[in-house]
Parts: C-alpha cells; sequence; structure tokens
C-alpha cells in the first residue's frame, strides 16, 4: 500500500532556530560580513497512516493528511503495543451475501456493478478489500420467499438427493459470487443453512421444527451435494455452520438443534460424510449468542465430535463479547468466528457506529475471533426483500436504488478493519481502556495497524506507542481511527 507522510516539526528544532537567532542578533552589530544566516528548519516524517470516521459522518473511513504528530511527554492515556505477545491469526472481514444481497447487486448495470464489487472486494490503494462472505445454504429471511435445494410436495420424501439442485441459486447468488471471485480469488466463503428441507422436520415446516433423526443421513448427504455443486462452479466453501441460530424457532426459515443433537449429527453424519466424501471444509459448531456459551462447549466436549470441529461461531444479539473468550478457555484449541450482526434502519449513524466498533471490531479479535462479519451487505430503501416472517429493518451495508448506491454505517465499519488487517494477520497485545478501546495486529507485510474507538463524549488527546516510532494523536467523541505503521 502507498503511503503518505505527515510532517511535523518538533519543538527542539524550534528552539535551535531561536537560539541561532540569537547569536546572529548579538553579532548584528558587526559587519555584513559577519553575519549569521540562519538555516531553515530540518524536519522528521512520521511514517503513519490514519483513516478516520466520525460520529458526525464529517470524515468517512477518510485518510487524514494531519492530526498526529510524532510523540511527545504528555499525561495523556498511552495505547502501548507490542508485537512480542501473539494470539489468533485473522481469517477476514467482511459481510452475509444474503439472496437478497446478490438479488440486489445482479438486477444492477454491468459496468455498475462491476465499480461496487470492485470497491467492495478489490484490494488496493482506492478499494477496501473485503476478505469474508458469509452465504445461506437455502434461502435466508433476507430472501423474497424460503426455499432449500430439495424442496417436496407434502407427504413426499428424497433420501438419496434424487432432486436435489441449486438451480435457485444460479439466478442471483452464483452470478454474483463468480464475479466476486474474479476480483478476489482468495476470499473465503461460509455457509450456513436455515432450515433444512421441510420434509425433514418433525413439524413439516420451513419455521422452527427440529430434524427428524431418521433423515440425518440424507441431510449430512445434502451438505456433500451442496459443496460439490458449488466447487463445479468454481465456488470453494472453506467453511460449514451445520445451522444457523440453533436456538431460533421464529424466524422464516429456522430450525432448533439443541447442543446433543449437533454433536450428534456431527460426528455421526456429517463429519463422516465428508470425510469419506474428500471433502476438507471446516465444521464451524453453533452460530448463535454468546448468552449460550455452554451450547458450543457442549458439543465441543463430546470426545467424537470434537475431532470433526474446527471452532464456534457467534451472533451478539444477547450476552456479552467478553464471553467468546470462555469458550475459547474451554477449548483453546478450537478456533472462534463472530459471523453475524445486524444494523437497524432505524439507528442512528453514531450510536451504531460506537456500538459496533465497540463490541465487534474490537471486542471479538480480543476475545479470539477470527473473523468480523456484518450481516447483510445490500439492501433497497425499503430493507426489502425478506420472507414473510424475516428481518423488516436490517438495513444493508450498502443501499441500493436501481444503478444507485449508498454506502451506510456497516460498509464504514468494516473498512477500518478489511483494508489493512489483511488475512494472515496476527492479533498483538495491546492495553486495554474503557475511554479508548483499541485492537492492534501485525500483518503479513510487517505493518502495524491500531484501530482505535473514542468510546466517550468528549474529544480525547492520547498517544500510541508502537516501537521505536511512537505517535500523538486525538478522536472526537464517537470517532473510530485506524492508525497503520
Amino acid at each position: 500500500m502507498k503511503r503518505k507522510n505527515i510532517t511535523i516539526i518538533h519543538k527542539s528544532f524550534v528552539l535551535t532556530v531561536l537560539v541561532s537567532i540569537l547569536f546572529s542578533c548579538q553579532s548584528c552589530q558587526n559587519t555584513d560580513d559577519n553575519f549569521n544566516t540562519v538555516p531553515p528548519p530540518t524536519s522528521e516524517t512520521v511514517d503513519v497512516d490514519f483513516f478516520l470516521t466520525r460520529a458526525d459522518e464529517s470524515a468517512l473511513f477518510s485518510r487524514q493528511e494531519s492530526g498526529i504528530s510524532a510523540f511527545n511527554d504528555n499525561a495523556n492515556f498511552s495505547i502501548n503495543v507490542s508485537d512480542g505477545t501473539i494470539y489468533q491469526e485473522m481469517d477476514g472481514f467482511g459481510y452475509s451475501l444474503t439472496g437478497g444481497s446478490a438479488l440486489h447487486i445482479n438486477n444492477m448495470s454491468a459496468s455498475s456493478r462491476s465499480a461496487l464489487l470492485n470497491e467492495l472486494f478489490k484490494w488496493d490503494d482506492n478499494n477496501i478489500g473485503v476478505s469474508y462472505l458469509r452465504i445461506s445454504i437455502g434461502s435466508s429471511d433476507l430472501d423474497e420467499a424460503p426455499f432449500s435445494y430439495n424442496d417436496l410436495p407434502s407427504g413426499e420424501t428424497d433420501v438419496n438427493m434424487s432432486n436435489f439442485s441449486i438451480n435457485k441459486d444460479k439466478e442471483n447468488l452464483i452470478p454474483v459470487l463468480k464475479e466476486i471471485l474474479s476480483i478476489n480469488p482468495n476470499i473465503k466463503i461460509t455457509a450456513t443453512p436455515w432450515s433444512a428441507p421441510a420434509w425433514m422436520k418433525t413439524n413439516q415446516s420451513t419455521i422452527g421444527g427440529s430434524l427428524r433423526t431418521e433423515y440425518y443421513e440424507a441431510y449430512a448427504n445434502y451438505f456433500v451435494k451442496y459443496i460439490e455443486a458449488m466447487a463445479a462452479e468454481g465456488i470453494t466453501i472453506s467453511a460449514l455452520i451445520p445451522q444457523n441460530e440453533p436456538l431460533n424457532e421464529t424466524n422464516n426459515p429456522s430450525m432448533v438443534m439443541q447442543p446433543v443433537e449437533q454433536a450428534n449429527f456431527i460426528k455421526n453424519n456429517l463429519g463422516p460424510a465428508l470425510q469419506t466424501a474428500g471433502i476438507f471444509t471446516k465444521i464451524i459448531a453453533y452460530g448463535h449468542n454468546p448468552d449460550r456459551t455452554d451450547f458450543p462447549i457442549t458439543v465441543l466436549n463430546d470426545n467424537d465430535a470434537n475431532p470433526f470441529i474446527d471452532g464456534s461461531a457467534f451472533h451478539l444479539y444477547a450476552g456479552r463479547i467478553d464471553n467468546l473468550s470462555l469458550v475459547h478457555n474451554a477449548h483453546p484449541d478450537k478456533n472462534i468466528y463472530f459471523s453475524e450482526q445486524w444494523v437497524s434502519a432505524n439507528e442512528a449513524f453514531s450510536d451504531a457506529l460506537k456500538w459496533h466498533a465497540r463490541e465487534l471490531l474490537v471486542g471479538a479479535p480480543r476475545n479470539w475471533s477470527k473473523t468480523v462479519l456484518e450481516w447483510n451487505l445490500a439492501a433497497d430503501a425499503n430493507q426489502d426483500p425478506h420472507t414473510d416472517g424475516g428481518c423488516t429493518e436490517c438495513l444493508g451495508a450498502v443501499t441500493i436504488e436501481g444503478n444507485n448506491v449508498t454506502k451506510n454505517v456497516a460498509y464504514y465499519i468494516i473498512a477500518h478493519a478489511a483494508k489493512y488487517v489483511r488475512p494472515g494477520s496476527v492479533r498483538i497485545e495491546s492495553n486495554f481502556s474503557t475511554e479508548l478501546p483499541n485492537v492492534a495486529y501485525k500483518t503479513p507485510d510487517d505493518s502495524i495497524v491500531v484501530i482505535v474507538l473514542n468510546n466517550t463524549g468528549t474529544k480525547k488527546d492520547f498517544n500510541i506507542k508502537v516501537a521505536d516510532k511512537p505517535i500523538t494523536t486525538s478522536l472526537d467523541a464517537g470517532a473510530v481511527g485506524t492508525f497503520v505503521w
């Protein structure tokens, strides 16, 4: 990445100039030949990039040409950064590409769609380089209507998956994914179902109910068929979450899967089925709120399910973000992922910016998460489409009306991390402050990245001490800054 230097003049240089002027004046009464010309002051460059988003939207992930200076002794709080202590490796930052998101993007003109997707997924000086996506297996609640890949008339079954088809995804989702992959072939994609086909469920409905035990094997085959079908389209599914929000029985679609049921399905069916098919897609447990840490811990405690599981995924609609560390501590050999959080269309930009920066951008990685994913990538001005019973006020990271695109708060939240905290970056040590929540990384190219939120109601001056290049800076109330060394 090309950087612009911010130039500052140290107090010591100013003092040198004043002393030179004093001596020069003392010799002014001598001849002109004795007059000493004062040289121009020397300056030092601070090789640090600074990107800023303000709560009042006067700066929106914009590079700052001022606002930082070389550190001078002061009484302000210091964020002390050390790459001597390394935590988890990051997989990436991004969004859920819902069926509705894909619908709006695919309906744009080719040139407008290309411009939007490049801005989102290309990684260069001008674009943010989103590095991770989550998609639904079948429909989510942000499709026009619920569907699976094997829907049948009432009373019919298809345990051999003879009628399995991803044709519905070929309308919008797959074309958009292929265009994204042409821009970023290395993007990671996690997939999760909101429900099994209704004929497999205890209540024969897209809403609620559970997976009937006699269909566990058929459902495992459903996942295998899905991964193979997507691979045939050139789309690699890097990870599976077997059930979105397994304790949510009211969404449309939805399906309940209790922890013992999930452990049984993984160890007896899904894990062996993927293994037999030679599929190396990761299995990630849970995918719901950290108020129920007993769920992923119970699944991981199952000695037969455990070897098939890469880690656990979380949303934050209940519970505390630091509960993710409880799961990490119970099974430190397993990974943590943050896979969804929505922004309400009725929420103020400033409130959403502060909460998501504090809880997700800073809180999730500081509690071992390898990813931070916001919810829907795109919707229209009415927050459509959604199923009957689906989310009616989920604000997209972008709003799309025809070929017109409006960037919303989730766009900027993810931009603050995605652009510089590239896959393979590692979280490193930094001291925590409730007033200035922060997280620090070392990137694959040895850059240091520090993301800071001013979590107070007033402007805060502070220091960031990174090795031999400490700086002094400030953030307005509720502002977010990304600093790159």
